[in-house]
């Protein structure tokens, strides 16, 4: 149909011009309302202004107001690159609603004074009248008055895979498109009063929570903040009462707090996620939101997509059945070669081929779908499962492909109601659809003029039997009719006055292959402790066959429907709290309302989705999967990970990526909080002594350590290989910050790191010949004994660095060599210590000098003393000699 010659139709004249430009100044513009973005300067002064930013800001100030202006001018630097840095990386966040505007065409058809224009969609208005036909997509939402064999793909907005057909009367929703067929409807509602815009809003809506890293990273700060801030008050009384000035107790009471505050963790955690999202873009899957590296590792709970991320959505005819006998079908996807294989003898073979042709040819011709070349493979041209029909007809007709198909002269599409669609060639009726819808039509054996029992060889019975065993096999199963018709159809006849006394050619099973790899995945996700189910907008039989074929569903299996949900959310999430639970017919509300559910079981939810219609829950959901090949813009804009494969393997490996950079997080962690021990303790020293013990670092030394050396080792810390295990175990529900970590922290390495750091200055000292109670030694061997604690302090931290590689296995156990990038950082390290201490301007701006060789001697002596004691404590918790190496976190 040509809209462009169609006449108006009664009741769908269309609006004058001047009609319409009253309508569209009183309903606006058909667009979609814009989100209010945040501002980028309120996203940035939010990174700057954060609680661990707000204290690093108040002891810059306190620096300059103790007239130390280079540490405080080191702060701000500090301060200012982790805020850019995590702006950075932040503005790549998702803007979901925005993106659905994209949705909606440019152009559309309209009448208006009696005739078709065109004009821009955001000039459609309620009452237009728009002309629409096959391939273009829906600029309102409209109610049809004229529907000609129409089918509209709606899967963007609930879901359903399969087009649904609409007739006059029906509502069709702006951002679907029109499939087959040609229609024309009353625009019934624009803008803001759409479905769009009802899923864009709720979309919009929807806060992701906070993540579990987020969640955590916010409790080592404030514990980190507490104490830094109540030891520096604690220790600025203690001075004051021992004598010392209220400046320098001041001065104390900085340097304090500042030498608790580990300055890198957050840029080192930044980029330790970084480097956790380049590896998992190595496998396929695109993080787009940092935070979701680590949260992937907490997962405890997958509703993972059936179409595409279980299978390959490439749907392949593998059984036809006639009266004649069964023939089993092998090819590739949709190419055109395969083989065929008959049951019964060579006569019954050949006479099951040709009834195979036959029905292939039947089902082909009530089809619109076709399986077409492209760059050198054959795909899905429409419907896959009609793609997968055009190809068997295709391998069973032969060389050649058989003769060029007839254009029908009537279509009547798929119906929900019906569950089967037709087509008229000549005065021939060609059927297929459920078994259960088309096999009651069919009469007995081909006879025209029987009474309509199906009896004999093609009845019923022997066909339903063959639907019981193909539905059994995992198949999705058609059947597939003919009628000879008396002659031609008039134009408005419907199909329920022809689809009646068919002949049943026979069954096609259809098989949407799984990915090879998904069983195993989902047996690694459940080794992993990680529940999965299943959440489709699809049918509820398609859902659970491939739910069994896969291994998802449960036992005893559970398959709920959108429409039976219970109302009562207690018991709705009792019910979704169970492995292999499948959930079908969801609606973009149900699907929100079953990640919302899962979260308040104390669940960290991955939740999958490709339409727009999946949008909600992305964003609800803690990590949103979107795909990348089959997805919409809005769903990967939704998500918070974007699969570039579309396969559920992906995920697992994303998740077994997450928990290594959850378990780097806790070792580079371990790393920092090490140092902080040894740099707080020449400030007690200092303040104990009454200020007559001299102060061994400064606090710009202890910046240049926090900064300078100790970030390249704590970031090669966090690109740590996987462990073996990492999947064998549970999500961790630890705090990052547990009893294990703050025991060995500060009961074992940082203590260990501050015996040997004050060794190795007194003995500096004591060469120089000053004792407890004397008078300070000359500048030049305070200098150098600084020096030698600020050596010990770095090269101790080198062992450290090795021994947080694992918390179960001493580094020779691991190999020396198996973390390449540590080797560099290391080396690094050892080069930073040489400009720090050798180069002259920089070593006088940190107040030190080369130490003596006694007390480089006794750096040297802190790796081995840092090893060994890491070594028996591992020995003695975990017992490590004899087993094998590990890198649990």
């Amino acid at each position: 149909m040509n809209p462009a010659a169609a006449g108006p139709l009664p009741g769908i004249s269309g609006l004058s011009s001047a009609e319409a430009a009253l309508r569209l100044e009183r309903a606006g513009a058909n667009r979609l309302p814009e989100v209010r973005a945040v501002p980028g300067w309120r996203r940035l002064l939010a990174e700057l202004t954060h609680f661990f930013a707000v204290m690093l800001w108040v002891a810059a100030a306190l620096a300059f107001v103790a007239g130390m202006p280079q540490l405080g001018i080191a702060i701000i630097v500090v301060i200012v690159v982790n805020g850019v840095f995590a702006y950075i990386q932040q503005e790549r966040a998702q803007h979901a609603a925005a993106k659905l505007r994209e949705l909606l065409p440019a152009m559309v058809s309209v009448r208006r004074d009696n005739r078709i224009v065109k004009v821009h969609t955001t000039e459609l208005v309620p009452g237009d009248a728009v002309v629409l036909v096959a391939g273009d997509r829906v600029p309102a939402d409209l109610r049809l008055a004229l529907a000609a064999g129409c089918t509209v793909d709606e899967s963007m907005l609930t879901g359903e895979s399969e087009a649904v057909s609409k007739a006059a009367g029906d509502t069709v929703f702006g951002g679907t498109f029109l499939v087959i067929g040609t229609a024309e409807g009353v625009v019934a509602s624009t803008g803001g009063q759409t479905r769009l815009a009802e899923i864009a809003s709720l979309t919009g809506k929807v806060e992701a929570p906070p993540s579990p890293l987020a969640l955590e990273l916010q409790r080592i700060v404030r514990i980190v903040a507490g104490v830094a801030l109540g030891i520096g008050a604690l220790f600025f009384i203690l001075s004051l009462l021992v004598g010392i000035s209220w400046r320098d107790a001041f001065l104390f009471a900085i340097g304090v707090a500042v030498a608790l505050v580990p300055e890198g963790l957050l840029p080192t955690v930044t980029l330790s996620l970084a480097i956790g999202a380049q590896r998992m873009a190595a496998r396929k899957a695109l993080v787009r939101n940092l935070q979701a590296v680590e949260t992937l590792g907490s997962t405890t709970f997958i509703c993972t997509d059936k179409t595409g991320t279980l299978t390959q959505n490439r749907m392949n005819a593998v059984e036809v059945w006639t009266p004649s006998g069964l023939l089993g079908v092998t090819g590739n996807g949709y190419a055109p070669e395969a083989e065929v294989t008959g049951e019964g003898g060579a006569d019954a073979g050949a006479a099951a081929f040709q009834a195979g042709q036959r029905l292939s040819a039947a089902a082909r011709a009530a089809s619109v779908g076709r399986a077409v070349p492209h760059d050198g493979q054959w795909i899905a041209e429409g419907d896959p499962m009609e793609a997968a029909i055009d190809a068997l007809a295709t391998r069973l007709a032969g060389p050649g492909g058989g003769p060029a198909e007839p254009t029908p002269s009537h279509r009547f599409a798929f119906d929900p109601r019906r569950l089967r669609e037709s087509a008229i060639v000549g005065t021939t009726l060609f059927v297929k659809g459920a078994p259960e819808s088309v096999i009651p039509l069919c009469r007995g054996d081909g006879d025209s003029e029987g009474d309509g029992d199906v009896d004999g060889a093609g009845g019923a019975d022997r066909a339903l039997q063959m639907v019981d065993q193909m539905a059994s096999h995992g198949l999705r199963v058609l059947a597939v009719a003919q009628r000879s018709l008396p002659g031609p159809v008039r134009d408005g006849t419907t199909a329920d006055e022809v689809e009646s006394g068919l002949t049943l050619l026979g069954l096609i099973g259809l098989h949407d292959p799984p990915r090879a790899e998904v069983r195993l995945s989902l047996q690694a996700a459940r080794d992993a402790g990680i529940k999965v189910g299943m959440v489709t907008g699809d049918h509820a039989f398609t859902a659970a066959a491939i739910a069994r074929e896969t291994g998802l569903i449960g036992s005893p299996e559970l398959v709920l429907e959108g429409h039976n949900l219970p109302e009562d959310d207690e018991v709705l999430a009792a019910l979704l709290d169970r492995d292999g639970v499948v959930v079908s017919r969801v609606t973009p509300e149900q699907k929100l309302r079953v990640a919302r559910l899962l979260q308040h079981r104390g669940h960290v939810l991955a939740m999958t989705g490709d339409g727009v219609n999946d949008g909600p829950a992305l964003q609800q959901a803690d990590i949103g999967v979107a795909m990348g090949l089959s997805g919409t813009d809005v769903a990967r804009e939704a998500a918070d990970l974007v699969l570039l494969d579309d396969d559920f393997a992906t995920i697992i490996a994303a998740v077994e990526q997450g928990r290594a950079t959850y378990a780097n997080i806790r070792r580079f962690l371990t790393y920092h909080l090490t140092d902080n021990v040894a740099e707080l303790t020449p400030f007690v020293f200092w303040a104990l002594s009454g200020g007559r013990f001299p102060l061994a670092l400064s606090v710009l030394q202890i910046l240049a350590l926090d900064i300078g050396t100790d970030l390249l080792p704590a970031l090669a810390l966090g690109s740590e290989a996987p462990s073996k295990g990492a999947l064998k175990r549970p999500p961790e529900r630890r705090h990052l910050m547990d009893r294990a970590l703050m025991f060995r922290v500060f009961g074992l390495l940082g203590p260990v790191e501050a015996l040997m750091e004050m060794t190795a200055y007194t003995a500096v000292l004591f060469g120089a010949g000053w004792s407890p109670g004397a008078a300070l030694p000359p500048s030049d061997a305070l200098m150098a004994a600084s020096g030698a604690a600020f050596t010990t302090v770095v090269l101790a931290q080198l062992a450290n660095a090795f021994a947080c590689r694992s918390a179960t296995s001493p580094p020779w156990q691991l190999g020396w060599f198996t973390n390449r990038l540590l080797l560099w950082a290391v080396l690094a390290e050892l080069g930073l210590l040489s400009v720090f201490l050798f180069l002259g301007p920089v070593a006088g701006l940190l107040g030190h000098a080369p130490p003596t060789p006694g007390g480089l001697a006794v750096a040297l002596a802190a790796i081995p003393a840092v090893l060994v004691a890491d070594w028996l404590y591992k020995l003695a918790r975990h017992g490590t000699s004899g087993r094998p190496a590990q890198r649990a976190g």
